[in-house]
């Protein structure tokens, strides 16, 4: 039987990703997550879940003791940019503490855990028109304290792999996307201004940041697929992109979603969602993944976002 550790279980991926593993396969799963209250109910019904802070090594030691995984996906971690340049010590060690103690804890107990390693595809940094899509073998120039914190995990990961032959797996997703996504995120963001604007609850008007702006889209659900299938058939030691391979501007996804609007709305520019560093332009290369194991995206970014709109406007039909 696959017993199965989701570090970050009661994220927005975490639980996409719990939801597809319990639909899809026969698996003993298992949570780890510092506050478990925001796990769903029908989550917390079949998953065997630790509450604790990963950055704690006796608190991982015991998880992976009583879990004993024989595949980690490890998804825990400060994901927000913006958080990420006012606390950048903080992301540093919310990010690449957790993934030290899964490793040490590892070999302490000689696990040889298949580990998904989630890193992001911000570790890349900016790109020129030449390095465009980017592929897995571009150099790392992080720009921003986030792709730092990422680009570290990531080497992290190689470099356990290398020193001791765990079977670890990096990833580096682009832009993921779907219901249940914090409106921290630019399109989460979106969609529930317009549902608050439609349910009354605020000014039929939208603030945005950088329209211009042109980023790889791929919905949560093909993102967590491919996780899946990596850590069924993926190689130890390689790194995947994951993305949809095209670049879409801000503008576009802000323009979908009001077509999809019961009530005019207008835009209005707010300075304090503008960031310090913002790529004009970035998307990937995915032939790695499919190549090797023939995924691609099913879900298409209108689908997706039509889904966005309707999950906010049930979350804002319940205030």
């Amino acid at each position: 039987m696959v017993r199965v550790l989701i570090t970050g279980i009661t994220g927005f991926v975490g639980q996409h990703l719990a939801q597809m593993l319990l639909a899809e396969q026969s698996v003993i799963l298992f949570g780890a997550a510092r506050n478990l209250s925001k796990l769903s109910p029908e989550l917390r019904r079949q998953t065997t879940c630790f509450e604790g802070n990963l950055q704690s090594k006796a608190f991982v030691v015991s998880v992976l003791q009583q879990a004993q995984p024989t595949h980690i996906y490890h998804l825990a971690g400060q994901a927000s940019e913006p958080q990420a340049w006012s606390s950048s010590w903080d992301t540093f060690q919310t990010n690449l503490l957790p993934q030290l103690n899964l490793f040490q804890g590892m070999l302490e107990l000689q696990l040889q855990s298949r580990f998904l390693s989630v890193g992001s595809s911000k570790v890349y940094g900016a790109a020129t028109l030449q390095e465009l899509p980017i592929n897995e073998e571009k150099a790392f120039m992080p720009d921003s304290p986030y792709g730092v914190s990422k680009a570290a995990q990531d080497l992290m990961a190689q470099q356990y792999y290398l020193s001791h032959q765990l079977p670890i797996i990096r990833v580096r997703p682009f832009n993921h996307i779907g219901p249940g996504q914090s409106s921290d995120y630019v399109t989460a963001s979106f969609a529930r201004q317009i549902a608050l604007a439609e349910a009354g609850l605020s000014d039929p008007n939208i603030q945005v940041g950088n329209l211009s702006a042109k980023r790889d889209f791929t919905d949560v659900r093909d993102v967590v697929a491919a996780y899946l299938l990596l850590m069924a058939q993926g190689t130890p030691g390689q790194a995947y992109n994951i993305g949809s391979g095209n670049a879409v501007a801000i503008q576009t996804i802000l323009d979908t979603l009001l077509t999809y609007s019961q009530i005019k709305i207008e835009t209005e520019q707010d300075l304090a969602r503008m960031r310090p560093v913002d790529q004009p332009i970035s998307y990937g290369d995915i032939q790695k993944i499919n190549r090797e194991l023939g995924w691609q995206p099913k879900i298409s970014l209108e689908e997706s976002l039509c889904q966005i709109l309707n999950y906010w406007r049930q979350q804002v039909s319940q205030l």
